[in-house]
């Protein structure tokens, strides 16, 4: 099967669709290594991926086409597409090119949430009305939509009236490398470098209101939980608003933020911390919530959104809403050695529904589909 993949996002994001992109590349290519991947991305000066062995790369040749990448991404790959004769073109994130359903080229476009529609205060105007056009195209001339989450598909079904029978839920999947376990070593170096405490709490995620880590703080505070709390993740200008914060409660808490750490650093991160909190205020799957489990990290996580589906049975749940909910939370599993190694035992075992292999069966008998569709 000759497969065309949406890579911008492969190539050039850290984390979040940039981990989806990678994953998901990665398992379709381990699992069915006779197919062809051709991966369309505008280029980068420093890629953050390699293609696979079975891979090709499609950028922007002509200079004006380098000079203009996101014109270039929106109206040229349907032209390429249809040259390559492929068989399948899958948007990875949100997007397909504009004439793509002329090409005669069957298409999947996976969408991760609809955030931007359901706390608009979050995103400029600009970006909204972008979002929008881009994401309605998609969904309209998809012959198929893979939603990443329960919630999202109902939101999709709510917001753009997306009929149910063209969407299919299937769970993105866990890096491998987060079911591995580090040795003495590696921990002790990793700790070195970036003068991690020996005992801390685990934070995943950008430094943005609605991942909430005031509310975090707040809670903390609330119950006194003054462990030391490590917090991963891009920095934004919240962050300002959480140093006063932090400031102002008289150096009682310690917060280390880290910003530019890779899978196999954050995998031993989450096994060396006691304990995983993502209290976000929504998502349309939450990643490190099964990241955590596979590492063998306990987890307090929000009961909003699509973070249930991701946590199972084997998290702790809260109202990300109620600080002193989160404080309590806390401060209740850092006391109970038993809960921990309970949740970390039933954590490892939810989290093998999101490993590679089951996310690249799914998504291929969906290009199957497609083809005899």
């Amino acid at each position: 099967m000759k497969i065309g993949f949406d890579a911008k996002r492969a190539f050039n994001n850290v984390a979040g669709l940039g981990n989806f992109s990678r994953n998901s590349i990665n398992a379709l290519a381990r699992q069915y290594p006779d197919d062809r991947q051709f991966l369309f991305h505008p280029g980068n000066r420093n890629p953050l991926y390699s293609a696979t062995g079975n891979s090709i790369e499609i950028k922007p040749e002509q200079f004006w086409w380098k000079a203009l990448k996101d014109v270039w991404r929106s109206y040229q790959i349907s032209k390429r597409v249809k040259e390559l004769q492929l068989d399948v073109y899958h948007g990875l994130s949100h997007e397909l090119p504009i004439g793509i359903e002329e090409t005669g080229v069957k298409t999947l476009v996976t969408i991760h949430d609809l955030i931007f529609i359901r706390y608009p205060h979050y995103y400029q105007r600009i970006d909204r009305q972008i979002y929008d056009r881009k994401f309605r195209h998609a969904c309209r001339v998809a012959d198929h939509i893979h939603s990443i989450s329960e919630q999202t598909k109902h939101d999709l079904i709510t917001f753009f009236e997306v009929p149910e029978d063209k969407i299919t839920v299937i769970y993105q999947s866990v890096n491998p490398v987060f079911f591995e376990r580090a040795n003495k070593t590696d921990r002790q170096e990793l700790r070195k470098k970036y003068q991690i405490p020996k005992k801390f709490i685990l934070s995943v995620g950008t430094v943005e209101p609605r991942k909430n880590l005031l509310g975090l703080l707040e809670g903390m505070v609330a119950s006194k939980v003054y462990i030391p709390l490590v917090v991963v993740g891009k920095i934004t200008d919240y962050q300002h608003k959480v140093q006063k914060f932090i400031e102002a409660d008289l150096n009682r808490l310690q917060v280390f933020f880290l910003s530019r750490i890779n899978d196999d650093e954050l995998a031993i991160l989450y096994q060396m911390a006691e304990v995983m909190i993502y209290p976000s205020l929504f998502e349309g799957f939450g990643l490190p919530v099964a990241e955590a489990q596979a590492s063998g990290c306990p987890v307090i996580t929000s009961n909003t959104s699509s973070l249930p589906e991701a946590g199972g049975e084997a998290t702790i749940y809260i109202n990300p809403e109620k600080p002193e909910e989160i404080g309590k939370a806390l401060k209740m599993l850092l006391a109970d050695l038993q809960l921990r190694k309970k949740l970390i035992a039933e954590g490892i075992i939810n989290a093998r529904r999101f490993t590679p292999d089951n996310f690249a069966t799914q998504i291929k008998q969906l290009y199957n589909n497609l083809l005899d569709a």
